[in-house]
């Protein structure tokens, strides 16, 4: 058995890139079946966690390392309806929002075209957070738990709150 499971297309890549230990395995077969047998989030090409769910993925652009996010931090909400730029070793906690299209006002069934969300490289975005649309967020920010994002910051930076604000400059200024 364990041996047919490392065949599967999903868990053959996880462990070539080796970055599943023994208990994130696990979790790795749980996801395989919500995904795979039960169709829970089976248009991703990478494995997404049972308890998330990820619309539109084929309109989102991952960087190296950050597919992880998807297996590892459950109860998150990605919709990529105008697409999502996410760039290299960007990390989410659990219950995280990312929204990249709004309801357009005159058709509530319809959704507005705006910008693509833009998530620079190493970037961490603390729990229960949201990004809305047209947000970019530069190189090596973190966004505080709980924060919503309604507006585009540079990198170097931490940000908090509803809505986000810088609380720290790393820019040196």
């Amino acid at each position: 058995m364990k041996n047919l499971i490392k065949k599967l297309p999903l868990v053959r890549t996880a462990y070539k890139k080796g970055f599943f230990s023994k208990s994130k395995r696990k979790l790795l077969i749980v996801n395989f079946v919500f995904q795979r047998i039960f169709r829970i989030n089976s248009e991703c090409p990478w494995s997404v966690h049972y308890t998330s769910v990820v619309s539109a993925p084929d309109k989102i652009k991952l960087g190296e390392n950050s597919d992880r996010n998807f297996l590892r931090s459950p109860n998150c909400y990605i919709q990529a309806i105008n697409g999502i730029e996410i760039g290299s070793n960007v990390l989410w906690g659990p219950g995280v929002g990312i929204i990249s299209a709004n309801h357009d006002k005159e058709s509530m069934l319809e959704h507005r075209k705006e910008k693509p969300i833009k998530i620079g490289n190493n970037v961490w975005i603390g729990m229960n957070s949201v990004i809305l649309p047209e947000v970019e967020l530069g190189d090596n920010v973190v966004v505080g738990a709980g924060s919503t994002v309604t507006k585009s910051f540079p990198e170097n930076v931490v940000i908090a709150g509803n809505p986000a604000k810088v609380i720290k400059d790393n820019n040196g200024e």
